[in-house]
């Protein structure tokens, strides 16, 4: 019988945008405690302060800085700080996200600001981190996804928009640099209790409770699983739910 071999993540390049709440932030402390050297940014200082140290304490290598996914600008800081802090990228988690009412009922700024960072920012973070990878002979790029792509519920117009445009962009991507040993993987998400919930924290302990909610730190074990498979392996999407997902 073979025994198969997974990737360790000690010593791995490992950028997460928005690591800074919810599921980027426990991310990055389980990365971290892997042994991974880890930068992360997101757009509030006391936020990045919090989620550094709670990645510090398990012992963990994590750096980051404050900068917004939505920008051009800030992408380009993101990028320097790559190479600067890490001397290159082995793996990029990108999870960057806002929440977002429907199209109808928010201002024009306010949905494009949701598109620029929900969906362009992920792109052009993929753009710069295959850069990378390709001079260093490969690498794997994580896009946090959610199932409302596939269940498409109301209110979810301009949220879904985006990650249904995450979803065509990595799988389509997949096919165009596979050649250079990059994999691209997806994971959908079903409810989370994170700050993007609208429900009250006492809400969402009890959404938790009754098994209609996942925890952080269950989609982050999720991705640490998708990154630590065989180097010939690449989950090209992982769905996770909690055991009673509410749809509509």
């Amino acid at each position: 019988m073979r025994v198969i071999t997974p990737t360790p993540l000690a010593g791995k390049r490992i950028l997460v945008s928005g690591g800074t709440t919810g599921i980027g932030r426990a991310t990055i402390a389980l990365l971290a405690r892997e042994g991974a050297h880890v930068l992360t940014f997101g757009r509030h200082q006391d936020a990045l302060d919090e989620a550094l140290e709670l990645a510090r304490q398990g012992g963990g290598r994590c750096t980051g800085l404050v900068a917004d996914a939505a920008t051009r600008t800030g992408i380009e800081e993101v990028f320097a700080a790559v190479d600067r802090e890490l001397g290159g990228l082995d793996i990029l988690v990108a999870c960057a996200a806002l929440g977002a009412d429907p199209l109808h009922e928010m201002e024009e700024e306010d949905w494009r600001y949701v598109i620029e960072t929900n969906l362009v920012g992920y792109l052009s973070s993929a753009r710069q981190a295959i850069h990378r990878m390709e001079q260093k002979g490969g690498g794997h790029l994580m896009f946090v996804g959610s199932i409302s792509t596939e269940i498409k519920a109301e209110g979810e117009s301009v949220y879904s928009a985006t990650k249904a445009g995450i979803q065509a962009f990595a799988e389509t991507l997949r096919k165009e640099i596979a050649p250079h040993n990059i994999k691209v993987s997806v994971i959908q998400p079903g409810s989370v209790a994170t700050p993007m919930q609208e429900c009250s924290d006492a809400e969402k302990q009890e959404a938790i409770k009754a098994e209609q909610m996942l925890l952080a730190e269950d989609v982050a074990d999720a991705i640490h699983f998708v990154l630590t498979r065989s180097k010939r392996t690449d989950i090209v999407n992982l769905r996770i739910e909690p055991l009673i997902q509410k749809t509509s």
